[in-house]
């Protein structure tokens, strides 16, 4: 990793924002920044905000749900956490805490305003995101110049991400593999005839 990157992502690491200068209610408990970034990767997955697992164990998608991940890929994990070819880099670096209903609270927006368009600038070899749910769809479109219109639904941004995405990088609009989403998938049985099939293409083209 290069000297400028790697101080980035030692920062992103060390970083208390959301403990110390709080856009809304401090972090509810001790920061632990989880992402994986190289000057190589040229495939991006651009998530939400780690669960309370990766918290645990300070691994990306170290859950059922980067199982599900990896299974929409058509990848293994030796593959998944090889970061010189797939970066991982959530919107909410940290896992933000449970709302009253035991359900994950939203990204914190700190990481957002300070750490994430200085981190992208410093690797512009990434040529696919995969932007999984509305925050990461939301920033990283708008980011390269194409801001999705507020009315559309996440449905319509996955089946549709094509006739938004830049040319370069390519965005690929993902739901989050939560089995909380397992009715959706079942509701939308395109997603898997239209949308894995080009996606494990993308994968397999960027990755050895």
């Amino acid at each position: 990793m290069g000297d400028a990157l790697a101080a980035y992502a030692a920062s992103i690491r060390s970083c208390q924002l959301c403990r110390e200068q709080p856009l809304k209610n401090p972090l509810p408990h001790e920061p632990r920044p989880v992402l994986r970034v190289s000057e190589t990767a040229r495939l991006l997955i651009a998530s939400q905000a780690p669960g309370v697992r990766v918290h645990q164990t300070g691994l990306s998608f170290n859950d059922a749900s980067g199982d599900r991940l990896r299974g929409w890929m058509g990848i293994d994990r030796d593959l998944f956490y090889d970061e010189t070819q797939i970066a991982i880099v959530p919107m909410g670096f940290c896992f933000p805490g449970h709302d009253a209903k035991k359900g994950d609270l939203p990204p914190r927006p700190e990481c957002r305003q300070h750490w994430h368009d200085g981190l992208f600038a410093l690797m512009p070899q990434i040529e696919v995101i995969l932007a999984i749910g509305r925050y990461a769809q939301d920033y990283h479109f708008a980011r390269l110049g194409r801001p999705l219109p507020k009315r559309l639904r996440v449905d319509e941004i996955i089946r549709s991400s094509a006739d938004y995405s830049p040319v370069t990088p390519r965005i690929i609009a993902l739901p989050h593999p939560s089995w909380r989403n397992s009715g959706w998938i079942k509701r939308n049985p395109w997603f898997e005839s239209e949308v894995l099939p080009p996606l494990r293409a993308a994968v397999a083209s960027l990755t050895t």
